[in-house]
């Protein structure tokens, strides 16, 4: 009998798309519980492989290896005709750092209107409503997808680098003596 992490990476492997865990968890016939151990003995074997366990909340999908991505394109022909905007990347920046968030509080920071970047982005799957506000209007609720890990080769939303520390703009300047 098959191993629960090789069971877990054929069906990871034959799935459409990403798979919840307790989906997983039923057709492995064995608790969540269960599933987190073998998911992370499969990332662990995977890692020096061409493939990679990527995990959004959730939900799990086996995806190509970031480092194997020029490769995969050229077999594929895949063009890259589709990058993203500079106004795509900001907002797309501001999703991921701040999820969930609201379309009136990404206008905010950024200090223009993103109801085009963020169907462009809606559009190419990197972004979805995960739910909405309470709050009047119920505005919905914007966060990342599996395919922006994919697009940006993160497995999970913790490799994301860092913000840099930023000086609040309240506070004064400290006068520099020279």
């Amino acid at each position: 009998m098959l191993s629960t992490e090789s069971l877990l990476e054929a069906l990871l492997f034959v799935a459409d798309g990403a798979i919840g865990l307790e989906d997983l968890a039923k057709a492995l016939d064995c608790d969540v519980p269960c599933v987190e151990q073998a998911l992370e003995r499969l990332s662990d074997a995977c890692a020096e492989r061409g493939l990679r366990v990527l995990r959004t909340g959730a939900r799990i999908q086996m995806v190509s290896a970031p480092e194997a991505g020029p490769v995969v394109e050229r077999f594929l022909g895949v063009s890259h005709a589709g990058r993203l905007s500079p106004a795509a990347l900001e907002t797309l920046a501001i999703i991921a750092y701040r999820q969930p968030i609201t379309r009136a509080q990404i206008e905010a920071i950024r200090g223009t209107n993103s109801d085009a970047v963020i169907r462009t982005l809606i559009a190419r799957s990197l972004v979805a409503p995960v739910g909405r506000a309470e709050q009047a209007g119920r505005p919905m609720l914007l966060g990342t997808t599996c395919e922006f890990q994919q697009y940006f080769g993160l497995q999970s939303l913790a490799e994301l680098p860092p913000l840099p520390e930023t000086q609040d703009i309240t506070e004064p300047t400290p006068a520099r003596s020279g």
